[in-house]
């Protein structure tokens, strides 16, 4: 299971601009104006093949007087703390120690959790004397880092990977348990009844399933076997809108669900037949086809609605959920136990696609078959020219093509590609990724 880094110091020593240094992307909003973070922001960093997640939040104040927004800050900060692996506190090299400093130190000694402490807007200092006066925290060695310039970034996440305790045996554990056991994450918005369906396989109320958005607060694991395969059941939390998502203890269960999808082999995607698809639909759809999951598709409660509302329900899913289109579509009621039967087929064909094994000589062939059917458009001066192609990783497939001029092949091209790598290998209910690698050219001047 991926890491949870958590970034906290107090307002406007640089967070939000480590978090887009270590995301690779410009999520969080980024001024040189005090307080400007306020709730707690999730994003996905990768270290070389070691993924983390990181968490941004608002300017820290332990003390923060009741009822002010520093107050609210403040509880969003702790939760934050309170689900990571470690901490990262961020002081200001240029504005020197502060009071507010010491009691976020104070704080974070309290809970014992491994902690790296970094000095942000270091650049073009000599690591000495500046640094010196931070070492009175208490928190050991000061890495001096810069988050706008990129500056040692590199090496403190490192460090700060290196304190999370057991990760390189979970993930060993991880590795061995995909040999035998298929883990499976129900996830989809609130009360669209995850926990019902569990329940209806399981045969026992093992999850409780009440008709109110939020029940499930946690992701939950059953294990369970069906015909001699062993599978891991995980019922998540339902994401919401993030404008609806009030309670603490309910964000805390969001980054739970994130983390479920991410270690799940498959996602079964359940959606409410009554409320149609909506914009959260889609992009917890989204976050699954970004996070490479297999996946399968559950419309639930289909017993509820009419044939018209069945009509139009069919159009909101070839409209809003087309990317999806290589995924299995199930109609089922999960409290009559109706339709269930079927996931379980669509579940291990997705599995299997998602784990097939593509044989090099095999994919060159179809590639060659395919650019002799079709060859891709010319893109400037030079024709793009595909020589060959091998597999690249599983879970999702990654199919990797070898060749000249690769970065000017269109989209509608790839995409011509991978529906006769499909197509050949009969992959449903996996993403299938391709990647372009094109050769250097020995005799081009420097």
């Amino acid at each position: 299971m991926k890491p949870v880094v958590a970034l906290v110091g107090r307002p406007n020593v640089g967070k939000s601009t480590l978090f887009n240094r270590l995301t690779g992307t410009r999520d969080a909003i980024v001024a040189d104006l005090a307080g400007l973070t306020r709730d707690r922001h999730y994003g996905n960093g990768r270290l070389g093949k070691r993924e983390y997640i990181i968490v941004d939040t608002g300017g820290f104040e332990p003390d923060a007087g009741e009822g002010s927004i520093y107050r609210e800050m403040a509880q969003q900060t702790r939760q934050a703390v309170a689900e990571s692996d470690v901490v990262l506190f961020v002081v200001d090299a240029r504005a020197g120690l502060s009071a507010q400093d010491h009691d976020i130190a104070n704080y974070l000694r309290r809970l014992g959790k491994p902690c790296v402490l970094v000095a942000n807007k270091a650049e073009g200092m000599t690591q000495g004397a500046q640094l010196v006066e931070f070492f009175e925290l208490g928190l050991g060695e000061v890495l001096p880092v810069s988050g706008a310039h990129g500056q040692g970034v590199r090496s403190m996440i490192e460090t700060a990977l290196d304190q999370v305790p057991g990760l390189a045996e979970d993930e060993e554990g991880e590795a061995e348990d995909n040999t035998g056991t298929i883990r499976l994450t129900v996830a989809g918005r609130p009360n669209v009844g995850k926990s019902t369906l569990i329940n209806a396989w399981l045969g026992e109320e093992r999850l409780v399933a009440f008709d109110m958005p939020g029940t499930t607060r946690d992701a939950i694991s059953v294990p369970f076997e069906r015909n001699g395969q062993r599978f891991e059941l995980v019922d998540t939390a339902g994401l919401r809108r993030k404008g609806r998502v009030f309670e603490a203890i309910e964000k805390f269960s969001v980054i739970k669900t994130l983390q479920a999808i991410e270690n799940a082999n498959v996602v079964l995607l359940l959606l409410d037949a009554t409320q149609g698809v909506t914009d959260q639909d889609a992009h917890i759809a989204g976050y699954i086809l970004e996070s490479g999951r297999a996946v399968v598709v559950a419309i639930n409660k289909w017993d509820a609605i009419d044939s018209y509302q069945r009509e139009q329900l069919e159009r909101q899913i070839e409209n809003r959920l087309a990317f999806l289109k290589f995924a299995a579509l199930h109609r089922i009621s999960a409290k009559k136990r109706q339709g269930l039967a079927p996931l379980w087929a669509s579940i291990a064909q997705a599995h299997a696609s998602a784990m097939r094994k593509m044989p090099t000589p095999v994919l060159t062939r179809l590639l060659q078959e395919a650019v002799a059917f079709q060859a891709p458009s010319r893109g400037g001066q030079a024709r793009p020219k595909m020589r060959y192609a091998h597999q690249g990783g599983m879970n999702p497939p990654v199919i990797v093509i070898h060749g000249n001029s690769l970065d000017r092949v269109p989209d509608a091209y790839r995409r011509f590609l991978e529906g006769r790598f499909r197509k050949a290998f009969d992959l449903v209910g996996t993403p299938l990724r391709i990647e372009f690698r094109t050769s250097s050219n020995p005799f081009k001047a420097e």
